[in-house]
């Protein structure tokens, strides 16, 4: 099991950066360090960054997205064992209107970290991509819980 931690960097002041920075290490960096294995790795790595910074609420999930510049989500659907976000951004849009690279598993794992740790049980997400959007889908069940 990981010990959990709290993350020690004061991010109370706000600082911008442009949109081309942003896509440079998201479409062209990443992609040339992770070759390949991209999705495996964003997604596990989706759910280390999630052990840093767990979170106890779906509002809190729903700022850090915005707070790190992810992009809104919304609740597109709830089941019972199931909840799918509709996850959406101005860069989100614009990679549409591309061929650029397509892949949020870094979201879909945090996602997923996410909902493990605050219903501890196992829990896993996956995306689909849609015209303007991305929607993520977390499933999970209760019968699985996780060993403490």
């Amino acid at each position: 099991m990981f010990k959990k931690r709290t993350n020690t960097i004061d991010y109370s002041h706000e600082v911008t950066t442009t949109a081309f920075g942003y896509e440079l290490f998201r479409e062209v960096l990443l992609p040339e360090l992770l070759g390949t294995e991209q999705a495996n790795i964003l997604y596990w790595t989706g759910k280390d960054i999630a052990r840093k910074f767990p979170l106890s609420t779906r509002e809190e999930i729903e700022q850090f997205f915005k707070d790190a510049g992810w992009g809104a989500l919304t609740i597109a659907q709830e089941k019972k064992n199931e909840v799918s976000y509709l996850l959406q951004s101005p860069l989100i849009e614009e990679r549409k209107k591309t061929s650029r690279n397509d892949c949020y598993q870094l979201e879909a794992g945090f996602l997923a970290e996410q909902f493990q740790y605050m219903l501890q049980c196992i829990t896993e997400a996956y995306e689909t991509s849609k015209k303007n959007e991305i929607q993520i889908t977390i499933k999970w069940d209760p019968k699985d819980k996780i060993e403490s």
